[in-house]
Formats: structure tokens, C-alpha cells, sequence
């Protein structure tokens, strides 16, 4: 008979995090129901573990997970002490086939392979600027068809369609959208004859939809798959010498792993994206110097975000002296930053103050999806800093506004509202936005 050894790395992950049993398995269950999958796990499931008995394959996965996200580290399978998980295919298909192969999963209505895809992963490899420029192994001519310049500008009029249903209802039903665009229009014409200009051009605006793609993935709380959209975009952003793409999906990486605690895999996409566009214009470099002070303050580096912010700052101001361009990186966005980074330094109040400047500098370009998911961001921090009136008519406006958008981050925020509140019930404001919460949960 066997005699099973206790699991001597996941003991050091577990002691290491500060959690009972019980936290352990919530965690787990809380991750399974994020990505699809709701888990019921109790505390002799995790003593399990700990004696040596493996959890299913499935679900190892995230159990490397929430220790990611609690140590603010990458865990591996070694660490954990799991065996490595089956080895994947050694073939490496052309962009066009990934392209497709991945667009395929996500148009799959139950999207249950999706959501048990991939995790978000600190550990991913992200290639640099000089690995994928001008590979061209993506847009290996067929004999079906010849594409031109009409076809490039469809492509991307379409992109900026999608954008704004995103922008107006939310990703979920605009993302199984353009992955079917991907795979029926997109990829078959990243394999059809071109001239060379068109096929580049065809390639970056396939990099900007994958992005966009990508994007409404993080909005949805499917990490995994997002960060397979945004790999997508830097191979074709390459392929196509496109810069801008390339940098924006970086710092879109950036964001994505900020907002899941990873500070440090955060700030080496920001420094990446900043490295990548050495030629950037003051609102491309405003863009970047703002990720990386957010990214430097969650690190706790006071000296470096606030170098940072001031780079934003002076960048920002160069840029608005030359013309006041709505819909991109401006005095509101930057406005943001500086609360995020005044929130990750410990100034909540400071905080406050700067998301309602935000909200005084917001234009009509600005996504009602922002607008609804910074409010509530904001009435948080409005009830930390015991301004609970001021925190439920902030709820009170963003709520009335939560049944036109779907958004798995807005949904989150609502779900999070009741146990806020639970303590002030008896305030009648508290009890009035309490209850909404029901009526739009």
C-alpha cells in the first residue's frame, strides 16, 4: 500500500499566505466560479491536499492562481508541488491558423473550453519589439483570393463598430461578435495574395481588433483568454512594424495585471511599452508614464511613481498645447492615474479628490462603461473615508445606469456593494441603495 508524503510546497504556499482552511478553499471556489466553473470545496479538501492527494487536474491550475494573486508572485507547478501538466502540441501554426483556432473557442456559445482555457498567467512570455518585427510567416500568400486596400478599410471599420457597441453595452455580447469576424473574415484575408503595403496594413488593423478583442476579454473576467488576444496583437502588430499597436497592447497587459495585484509583472509591461517607442509623441508618452506610475505606486515605490506622474503631467500638457483631441489619453485619464496612485500610496482621501476631478474633466468621448465602473470605484472610497451620504449618491447615479451595460467588472462592483453597506443598514440612505442592488443584481 502506498503511503502518501504530505506536500511539503504547497504547505510552505499555504502557511505563507496567512489563510485557514477554510479562506483556502473559499478562494479556490471563488476563482472556479470567475472563469465558469463554480467549485464547492471545504476545509478536509484542502487538508487533502496538504497530506499529498493531487486536486484534480482542472483545478490545480487555480490553486497556483490565488497564491499568485495572494503573494504577488508566479507560482509553478514545481512549487506547488504538482507534476507539470500534459505537454501541448509541439506544432506551431501560422498566425492566421492560431488566429483562427483561438477566434473558434470564443465563438462557441456555452464558451465552456474558454473559460477553462488558460488563467492568467505572471509567468507569460512577451515578446519584444525586436523578436517580432517584420516576421512575415503570418501572411503566407493562398490561391483564393487577392485583398486590397478596400478590404483593409472594412476591416477596420468594423473594428470601430465593435469598439462602440463595447463602449455603449458592454463586451459581452460585442466580443463572440468580432471573434467571428476574426475567424470568417480576418484570418482568410492574413492568407490571401496582397501587395506587400496592403498585406502590412491588413495585418495592423487585424492587430488592433485582436487588442480590442482582447479588451472586452479583461471586461468579462476572462483573463486567460485575454491574454491570448493580446499575444495575437503583438505578433501581428510586428509582423505589420506597427509601433502604436504594439505599445498600446502592452500597456494594455500592464493595466490588466495591475488590476489583478501584480505589480511587478505590471510595471515590466509598462517599462517594455516605454522601451518599445522610444519616438513616442507627448500623448503616446503621457499614456505610458501613467501606467508605470500606477504599476511603480502599487510596488510602493513613492519616488517613482511620483517621477512618473510628472512625466504624465509634463507630457500632457504638451500635448493639449498642440490640440485638444478627444477620445485618447487627456487631462481626465491622467486624472485617474493620479487617484490610482494616490490609493496604492495610502492617501484615499487624496484619492477621492482626484476621481472627482476625473469626473469634472471627463468629455463626451469617454465610455459610459468607465464612467459607471469609476463611480463606483469612487463611492468605495468614498465610504472609507466615512462620507457615507456622499458614497450612496454616488451609487444611487452609477446604478440607474448598471441595466444598459454588460460588464462583468461592473457586475463585480455591484456584487460587492451589500456587504459594504451591511454595516449601515440602519442609515436610510444605506437601505435605499441596499435594496437597488437587488432590483439590478
Amino acid at each position: 500500500m502506498t503511503v502518501r508524503q504530505p506536500n511539503a510546497g504547497l504547505e510552505r504556499l499555504y502557511r505563507e499566505s496567512g489563510w485557514t482552511l477554510r479562506q483556502f478553499a473559499q478562494e479556490v471556489n471563488r476563482l472556479g466560479t470567475e472563469r465558469g466553473t463554480p467549485l464547492r470545496y471545504r476545509e478536509p479538501s484542502v487538508h487533502q491536499w496538504l497530506n499529498g492527494h493531487l486536486p484534480k487536474e482542472s483545478v490545480r491550475p487555480l490553486v497556483l492562481e490565488v497564491f499568485a494573486r495572494r503573494l504577488l508572485r508566479p507560482i509553478t507547478y514545481a512549487e506547488a508541488g504538482f507534476p507539470l501538466p500534459p505537454e501541448e502540441s509541439s506544432s506551431h501554426p501560422t498566425t492566421a491558423e492560431g488566429l483562427v483556432d483561438l477566434g473558434r473557442q470564443d465563438m462557441d456559445p456555452s464558451r465552456r473550453s474558454v473559460l477553462n482555457a488558460g488563467l492568467f498567467s505572471v509567468a507569460l512570455t512577451v515578446p519584444h519589439w525586436p523578436d517580432v518585427i517584420g516576421r512575415m510567416e503570418a501572411v503566407q500568400t493562398g490561391k483564393t483570393q487577392r485583398i486590397g486596400t478596400a478590404d483593409v478599410n472594412m476591416v477596420i471599420a468594423m473594428t470601430e463598430r465593435v469598439s462602440e457597441l463595447d463602449d455603449q453595452f458592454g463586451g459581452r455580447h460585442a466580443r463572440p461578435m468580432a471573434a467571428a469576424f476574426l475567424v470568417n473574415t480576418v484570418a482568410p484575408y492574413l492568407k490571401a495574395e496582397a501587395p506587400d503595403p496592403v498585406r502590412k496594413a491588413m495585418m495592423a488593423a487585424a492587430s488592433d481588433l485582436c487588442y480590442l478583442t482582447g479588451y472586452m476579454a479583461v471586461d468579462e473576467g476572462v483573463h486567460g483568454l485575454a491574454q491570448r488576444y493580446y499575444l495575437k496583437a503583438l505578433e501581428l502588430a510586428g509582423a505589420a512594424e506597427d509601433h502604436l499597436t504594439y505599445c498600446t497592447t502592452l500597456r494594455g497587459m500592464s493595466v490588466q495585471s495591475v488590476d489583478l495585484g501584480h505589480g511587478r509583472h505590471a510595471m515590466r509591461l509598462a517599462d517594455a511599452a516605454a522601451a518599445a517607442s522610444p519616438q513616442a509623441g507627448p500623448r503616446m508618452r503621457a499614456f505610458l508614464a501613467g501606467q508605470q506610475a500606477h504599476a511603480s505606486a502599487q510596488l510602493g515605490d513613492r519616488h517613482a511613481s511620483l517621477m512618473y506622474l510628472r512625466e504624465a503631467e509634463t507630457a500632457i500638457e504638451k500635448a493639449e498645447s498642440r490640440s485638444k483631441t478627444f477620445g485618447s489619453y487627456n487631462s481626465s485619464t491622467l486624472a485617474y492615474h493620479i487617484a490610482q496612485v494616490r490609493y496604492e500610496l495610502g492617501d484615499v482621501s487624496g484619492s477621492v479628490e482626484s476621481l472627482e476631478s476625473h469626473f469634472r474633466l471627463r468629455d463626451t468621448s469617454d465610455s459610459r462603461r468607465s464612467a459607471i465602473r469609476f463611480s463606483f470605484m469612487l463611492a468605495e472610497r468614498q465610504l472609507r473615508i466615512g462620507h457615507l451620504e456622499a458614497a450612496c449618491a454616488t451609487w444611487r447615479k452609477a446604478l440607474s445606469e448598471v441595466p444598459t451595460i454588460h460588464s462583468g467588472r461592473v457586475d463585480e462592483q455591484v456584487a460587492q456593494i451589500p456587504s459594504l453597506l451591511r454595516p449601515y443598514r440602519t442609515n436610510l440612505a444605506a437601505r435605499d441603495i441596499y435594496d437597488r442592488v437587488k432590483e439590478v443584481s
